[in-house]
């Protein structure tokens, strides 16, 4: 039996998991975007990625989230500032169905519980940019794991329909009972690179080229470890592992952060959700986090310079 998806927000990541969502006869996939330019291109020639994977996909775009069916599930994948606006234009068309998040940060899963009933933890790692309206540069491939948000959580049986799906369209999905390690895994990795690269302007690989930026973010991967063991996550994998992994040439050496692409284009940053994030739950554990609050405050001047 097919079923509806509603990809809520269409940067680059939301428009990965669109676009080849969108390959699959037994989806019907929905897209919500405010970029009136980006929603008319997708209607007009369909949602095309380049790069690392050459798909042509065709959803039904909107800027009226008024105008979205009933749907089994959403992909939230909006910057994490927008999440409660997002969810809470779009919350009707999920009232029986499940929404998943794919988002940077902490704190995405509370925000969607507070409009729908079942609820999905979800972390991804491919990544890209938006080129063009309707035209998608697929920089880095990855995985995707889901599970159930534990205050309100989604079937794993549901769960596991929306990893298959995914998978068959070419963004390969796990399901799992506990999603926490994965997603602090990667919320760990972004807060000791992405705001490096933005107060830099290097790119992951050249930031790893440095010993001096290596061995900071290797301080800031300790202090997010020490915050994540302090809640008793069990990490799925080594964050020093993944961005050794990440800086090679092949994979993620040339690609800029999504932090330092929001920073070159003077829009608000993520920082309040990542290394934030990491600081205040320290803050709550009694685990010290000083070199995120740091990092934290320095691109929070490189916002602030924007107001001058």
């Amino acid at each position: 039996m097919g079923i509806t998806v509603c990809v809520v927000g269409c940067g680059a990541v939301g428009s990965l998991f669109a676009a080849n969502l969108a390959t699959l006869d037994d989806v019907e996939v929905w897209a919500y975007d405010l970029a009136q330019a980006h929603v008319d291109a997708i209607n007009r020639d369909g949602l095309r990625l380049t790069g690392a994977g050459e798909v042509l996909g065709r959803p039904r775009a909107t800027t009226d989230a008024s105008e979205l069916p009933p749907c089994d599930f959403g992909i939230v994948a909006t910057k994490a500032m927008h999440t409660d606006s997002a969810i809470a234009a779009t919350a009707h068309a999920f009232a029986g169905g499940c929404v998943a998040t794919v988002q940077n940060g902490i704190g995405n899963e509370e925000v969607l519980a507070r409009h729908v009933e079942r609820v999905i933890r979800g972390t991804t790692f491919p990544a890209g940019k938006i080129t063009a309206p309707g035209v998608i540069q697929w920089d880095v491939q990855g995985d995707t794991t889901f599970g159930p948000f534990e205050e309100r959580p989604a079937p794993l049986e549901e769960v596991e329909r929306l990893a298959d799906a995914c998978t068959r369209g070419g963004m390969p999905t796990k399901a799992v009972a506990d999603a926490r390690g994965p997603q602090w895994r990667k919320v760990i990795f972004n807060a000791a690179t992405n705001p490096l690269g933005a107060l830099t302007g290097l790119t992951h690989g050249r930031v790893c080229e440095r010993p001096d930026l290596r061995a900071l973010a290797s301080r800031l991967v300790d202090e997010g470890k020490a915050v994540a063991a302090a809640q008793g996550i069990e990490l799925d994998a080594d964050p020093e592992e993944l961005i050794d992994y990440a800086a090679r040439p092949e994979v993620a050496y040339g690609h800029k952060a999504s932090m330092l692409q929001d920073v070159e284009a003077r829009r608000q940053t993520e920082i309040d959700y990542l290394n934030g994030g990491i600081a205040e739950f320290g803050r709550r554990l009694g685990v010290p986090a000083p070199t995120h609050e740091s990092i934290w405050a320095l691109v929070k001047g490189v916002e602030a310079a924007w107001q001058q």
